[in-house]
């Protein structure tokens, strides 16, 4: 990636300290969904390694995943897949617990929203700890989806994410890292 274009994305990014605890520094992508030539250009490069290539369905994780998905889907002209949380989906469902710092939740996606071998990209801004981006990887593949890779914005690498979801043959896409949390 050109280095101009990666400068122009990090500092796009509001850091807002201590939030939502002491000690923990909140990655604010708002700030670069506002700005439209560096939101084109993370589009861009999120998309860039599938281009031409089939992609049946991109899948975003609630609630900036759906921003991200639905361009990156656009883009490859391939179907969007929302990933909720528990509750918000009307029609029949499937769903995964998972763990947070603070205990678990839960997440769910439509029963018919993807097919056997369906090939799919999972998106969201940011992977940390990657406890979300895993489940959402189960929940799909229990509807047997095939899971080409996870792209997000932001890795914070220090929480260990990426490393969690390549343990589950899952290539990482992302664009930019921050060390901590």
């Amino acid at each position: 990636m050109d280095p101009d274009t990666l400068r122009e994305i990090r500092e796009a990014i509001r850091a807002i300290p201590d939030y939502p605890k002491p000690g923990i520094t909140f990655r604010d992508i708002t700030t670069l969904l506002g700005n439209a030539r560096v939101f084109r250009a993370v589009v861009d490069q999120l998309v860039q390694p599938w281009l031409g290539a089939h992609i049946d369905r991109v899948a975003g994780i609630e609630a900036r995943g759906f921003i991200l998905g639905g361009a990156i889907a656009h883009q490859l002209s391939a179907g969007f897949v929302p990933i909720r949380k528990k509750g918000k989906l009307p029609y029949a469902t499937v769903r995964v617990a998972y763990s947070l710092e603070y205990g678990l939740d839960e997440m769910e996606m439509h029963r018919d929203a993807v097919g056997s071998a369906e090939r799919i990209i999972l998106v969201d801004d940011l992977i940390a700890t990657g406890g979300t981006a895993e489940a959402a990887v189960k929940l799909l593949r229990s509807l047997g989806a095939q899971i080409l890779a996870a792209c997000f914005i932001i890795d914070l690498p220090d929480l260990g994410g990426s490393a969690r979801l390549a343990a589950l043959q899952v290539p990482v896409r992302t664009l930019v890292s921050f060390q901590g949390h």
